[in-house]
């Protein structure tokens, strides 16, 4: 038994932008996570010349804003995936379903009355 039955005939089609964007995907995860760790670290750097707490909460203002754009990078990059996996598979061979014999398909059957 062939668990995958090949549709006869269908022509697949070339890999095109698709995997180039899946090869691409990992390097630009890294690449912005790496960029969106940058300003906490710059706040963290700069010589802050007024009080602690006005410090403090410029600092955390920054990390928020930091991670919301993170998370954000995060959720972009996965959904870009999913398209392009999506698009690849679509690309691939196509399959057909096993088929299931009709016991009335000549001569179907009429629907059987109501009794009341």
């Amino acid at each position: 038994m062939n668990l995958f039955n090949r549709l006869p005939g269908f022509v697949e089609t070339p890999p095109g932008l698709e995997r180039t964007i899946l090869r691409l995907l990992p390097r630009l995860l890294l690449l912005g996570t790496l960029l969106m760790a940058v300003p906490p670290l710059l706040a963290r750097l700069v010589f802050w010349d007024s009080a602690t707490a006005e410090v403090a909460a410029s600092i955390t203002l920054v990390d928020i804003y930091a991670i919301s754009v993170l998370v954000l990078h995060w959720t972009v990059v996965f959904t870009v995936g999913i398209g392009a996996f999506i698009v690849m598979v679509m690309k691939g061979p196509a399959y057909v379903a096993d088929a299931y014999a009709l016991d009335d398909a000549d001569t179907p059957a009429a629907p059987a009355s109501r009794t009341k």
